[in-house]
């Protein structure tokens, strides 16, 4: 298989396929630009560094593990075709089974700037197609740089309509949660998910004290972590979604999860999740396509 995926998809000099000790494929990308790897299973991109950049950008626990059927801790898990819970199945995966099952590799290439792109595409199974009975394509596309861009599109293939909710849910690397802050969602009302699920209403940037769980609905804004520790600023572009997830956990639900790199790697990161959740869940009528796509982009100070 290694050997296959090689010969059609890997490119001499930028991207190339291997085994994990734990049997799971995983893509690793290095170009003039940046490097970036990314599981085949769950399509699960779990590093991204600029050469610009002296830190990573996208967070990787240190505790993380790859497993068959289990996600990561850290990178950008694809949370589809749920957000959240299931509305009505209880015993159905939290965020939905695309990050915990196999995606094929459909296409790779190089882009005119150099950037190396790379598109999978989820696997149905007997399980899957339990949960989830619709007829469709899934794909994402990873293109790694300079910037990161991520595509993921849903095609309904079938006859009827289906609704969808999904996210990017993008773990950053930053210096220390207590000493940044984040832009662009002021004024945006949101659901408080440690509050009791209440609507507030943001004022000013967001600065984490505590545990955070927010999702904030009806924005398709620009969000900027501004991080003085490291210097330098993530800016978060998007189109096709209208929520925003903003999540810390903090050290006692980190302390319970076991994978987040204790004692305090919890602390060195934040996600910031590009999706359509709760009100903005997303209708893809018979025969239609719809596309969330994110680029991140870090600026040094």
């Amino acid at each position: 298989m290694i050997t296959a995926l090689n010969t059609q998809f890997g490119i001499e000099g930028q991207l190339s396929f291997s085994e994990d000790a734990s049997g799971l494929v995983v893509a690793k990308i290095d170009n003039a630009q940046g490097t970036a790897s990314l599981c085949l299973q769950g399509a699960h991109l779990m590093s991204w560094q600029p050469k610009s950049q002296s830190v990573p950008v996208v967070w990787l626990s240190r505790d993380a593990k790859l497993a068959a059927g289990k996600s990561i801790r850290g990178g950008a898990p694809v949370c589809w075709p749920w957000f959240g819970a299931h509305s009505t199945e209880a015993g159905f995966p939290g965020h939905g089974f695309a990050r915990t099952v196999p995606w094929r590799v459909i296409e790779s290439g190089v882009e005119p700037d150099g950037a190396t792109r790379l598109t999978l595409r989820l696997v149905a199974n007997d399980k899957t197609r339990v949960q989830w009975p619709h007829d469709c394509n899934v794909d994402l596309t990873v293109i790694a740089g300079e910037t990161l861009r991520m595509e993921m599109t849903t095609e309904n293939t079938g006859s009827t309509d289906f609704v969808i909710g999904e996210a990017l849910h993008t773990y950053f690397q930053i210096g220390d949660i207590g000493a940044v802050r984040v832009s662009g969602l002021e004024g945006c009302k949101y659901w408080d998910k440690v509050g009791g699920s209440s609507l507030r209403v943001q004022d000013g940037a967001i600065s984490f004290p505590a545990e955070t769980d927010r999702v904030y609905i009806n924005t398709a804004a620009e969000c900027v972590i501004h991080d003085d520790q490291l210097k330098r600023r993530i800016h978060v572009a998007k189109s096709g979604s209208l929520s925003t997830v903003v999540w810390t956990p903090w050290a006692e639900k980190a302390g319970k999860m076991g994978d987040m790199g204790q004692p305090d790697g919890w602390r060195e990161m934040l996600c910031v999740e590009s999706a359509n959740a709760i009100d903005n869940l997303v209708k893809v009528a018979a025969g239609t396509r719809h596309t969330l796509i994110v680029e991140y982009r870090a600026e040094s100070l």
